[in-house]
């Protein structure tokens, strides 16, 4: 039996899926592509673009203002939808961009619109992770305004841990990250000496250790005070108290 998709996996964090409706999803798993790091999936200002979801590896959503500067708004990771709103815009708001080599499901606005019209059930589960997403770039805003860089950083990292574990990549020790510290702190508002800084404090407090692309909780529960984390904004459960 195949392995249940990221995206099945994530959406079955919010309700029962029945063997229909994860049928309908794998069926939108047809035409997969490849994009290596620097090539735009979806590109801001471009109209009649597909949306896809990610396989594997992850992906930055950003958006260039007219002096040519950048500012990454998201990151993606398996199991995420990219330029979903490229499809239902005329033009396409922002730009999405491999951070890391990855593979993702290439989906014509008729395939969204057969798969919800087909399965109700499956249309709010859809609009479930679309919420979701909005409730996090929510928490982004409160972050950038008012948690200084120690704890905006720390906030960050616990959310990925998060959202990893509903697709069964990441554990109570810490999981995998394809970000650099350039990349963290475009997103944060922060000069990349500043999260390099940031980091050491938090290795040397003991609660968190970000080396050689893992992520490492140190002392997961002193973290989410520290944070003052909670992830009820992602309608979750920190998934690694005992």
């Amino acid at each position: 039996m195949n392995m249940p998709s990221a995206l099945a996996l994530k959406l079955r964090s919010f309700t029962d899926l029945s063997e229909e409706e994860a049928l309908v999803i794998e069926a939108l798993h047809k035409r997969r592509r490849r994009f290596v790091v620097g090539q735009d999936v979806v590109s801001q200002g471009l109209c009649d673009q597909n949306a896809y979801i990610l396989a594997s590896g992850w992906a930055c959503c950003y958006k260039i203002l007219e002096d040519g500067q950048r500012q990454i708004v998201d990151f993606k990771i398996p199991g995420d939808f990219l330029g979903l709103r490229s499809i239902l815009f005329k033009v396409s708001d922002h730009s999405v961009e491999p951070v890391t080599d990855i593979e993702a499901i290439q989906i014509a606005p008729n395939d969204i619109i057969e798969a919800v019209s087909n399965t109700p059930k499956l249309a709010v589960a859809i609009l479930w992770a679309m919420s979701r997403d909005e409730a996090m770039l929510v928490e982004h805003l409160v972050g950038l305004g008012r948690r200084d860089a120690a704890q905006r950083v720390a906030h960050f990292f616990l959310e990925l841990g998060v959202r990893l574990s509903l697709v069964g990549l990441a554990s109570k020790d810490g999981y995998f990250c394809g970000l650099t510290q350039y990349l963290l702190a475009d997103a944060l508002g922060l000069t990349a000496v500043h999260v390099n800084r940031t980091l050491r404090q938090l290795r040397e407090d003991g609660l968190l250790t970000f080396r050689d692309g893992l992520v490492s909780f140190d002392n997961y529960q002193r973290l989410v005070s520290f944070a003052q984390f909670d992830a009820g904004y992602m309608d979750a459960k920190e998934p690694f108290f005992d």
